[in-house]
């Protein structure tokens, strides 16, 4: 067990970044450990990147974060360095500005270094759990705290594999990020052996190789929330719900095919709805989204609030997820946590998570998910004997910060 640290350095860019935003998954993990690390007697200290170079914040700041994240507090007005930040949205010069506010020290990009040696103790523990951040001059100052020590969360390596989905110049700044994570972190957190195992392989081509652990994402049960629901949701026909932003590796275009063909047979057809935000390289599925007729079976559902999506996977006959890859997969946890029945990819993080509660069906299979979604229309909106138990109990948070903070 590694000796307990003087303090702990959470990386809050990420989450701050988000403010006006729903949360990913990713981000979901950065609040998790800030909502625990703020539970423990260890001194804290946050650290985030602003417009004009860097804020650390005290206890009392990462607080107020927090409370911002969680619309417990508004974000505050937007001051004139934020506004130097022209490629931020109005929320995040807003968040800038607060960072500043909440700051208990302040410092140039230039000036990292020297803040850190003179206001964190020998032996903290940098954190990053969000893949922002992880420059060469945040870990170069890092190092220059004596007995200093970087754990790093990488949540997988999708970028590399599957760089057709990706924005333009992100595969070039992962993978780099990547190798410093490789070079600098004393430990590198996985939220599942598989992601480790892909990990292990790219930092191979460089001859790198760094300590790891794996530790699965706590899933917390979700908590339904019905009155959060808009007017005419949930539908009063059998529905699905496929959950994430709408992006290539979502593979949202299998659904519509899907939803195309249940259209042109006999029978009643179930709705689809879809829910999350829409992402990037996708411009065909959007097209086919903007044309759906009002009142059709496939029904877009972008901006629900946690409760209201919880409500309508708790009701909905099926969670629908044919992605081609993922590093952990939130949604279908969750939805196997509600006791919704599960379809999705055949990919190894599922089965290492969830074992043989889903149905595993291949992303390109058209007619296996419209046999299936045919099967799981019910009346009742639910079948048995799909696998999904009703006392499945997904991974916990808890069970996670045993394993990381014993070594960290």
């Amino acid at each position: 067990m590694t000796q307990a640290p003087a303090a702990r350095l959470l990386d809050v860019t990420r989450l701050a970044s988000r403010a006006g935003r729903n949360l990913t998954g990713v981000d979901r993990v950065e609040r998790a450990y800030l909502v625990h690390l703020l539970s423990l007697d260890t001194p804290l200290f946050g650290l985030a990147r602003t417009v004009t170079g860097y804020a650390l914040l005290d206890r009392e700041g990462l607080a107020g974060l927090l409370g911002r994240v969680d619309g417990r507090q508004d974000w505050g007005r937007e001051d004139l360095l934020a506004r130097l930040g022209r490629r931020l949205t109005p929320m995040q010069r807003r968040a800038d500005a607060d960072l500043r506010r909440l700051a208990c020290a302040r410092a140039s990009r230039i000036g990292l270094r020297w803040l850190l040696r003179r206001r964190m103790p020998e032996g903290v523990a940098y954190l990053n759990t969000g893949h922002s951040n992880v420059s060469s001059r945040v870990l170069r100052a890092v190092r220059g705290i004596r007995d200093a020590r970087v754990t790093i969360f990488i949540h997988d390596t999708i970028p590399l594999d599957f760089p057709e989905f990706q924005r333009e110049g992100t595969v070039s700044r992962f993978r780099e990020m990547l190798y410093r994570a490789g070079r600098h972190a004393d430990l590198l957190i996985y939220n599942s052996a598989r992601t480790m195992g892909d990990v292990d392989r790219i930092l191979a081509r460089r001859n790198l190789a760094a300590r790891g652990i794996v530790a699965h994402l706590g899933v917390d049960r979700p908590k339904p929330d019905p009155a959060a629901l808009p007017d005419g949701l949930p539908p009063v026909r059998p529905y699905f719900v496929t959950l994430g932003t709408i992006e290539p590796r979502k593979n949202h275009a299998l659904l519509l095919d899907v939803w195309e063909d249940l259209a042109r047979a006999d029978g009643p057809v179930p709705e689809l709805l879809v829910c999350g935000a829409r992402g990037w390289r996708n411009e065909t599925v959007f097209a086919r989204l903007d044309a759906l007729p009002s009142g059709g079976s496939v029904r877009e559902c972008p901006g629900l609030s946690d409760g209201a999506v919880a409500a309508l996977i708790e009701g909905a006959a099926g969670l629908l997820q044919p992605s081609f890859a993922e590093g952990f997969g939130l949604p279908p946890v969750e939805a196997a946590a509600l006791g919704t029945p599960v379809v999705c990819g055949d990919l190894a993080v599922y089965h290492e998570v969830l074992g043989d509660i889903p149905v595993y069906l291949s992303p390109v299979d058209r007619v296996s998910w419209l046999k299936q979604i045919k099967n799981l229309a019910r009346e009742d909106g639910r079948i048995s004997g799909t696998g999904t138990q009703s006392g499945f109990v997904p991974p916990s948070w808890r069970d996670h910060f045993d394993i990381v903070l014993k070594v960290t």
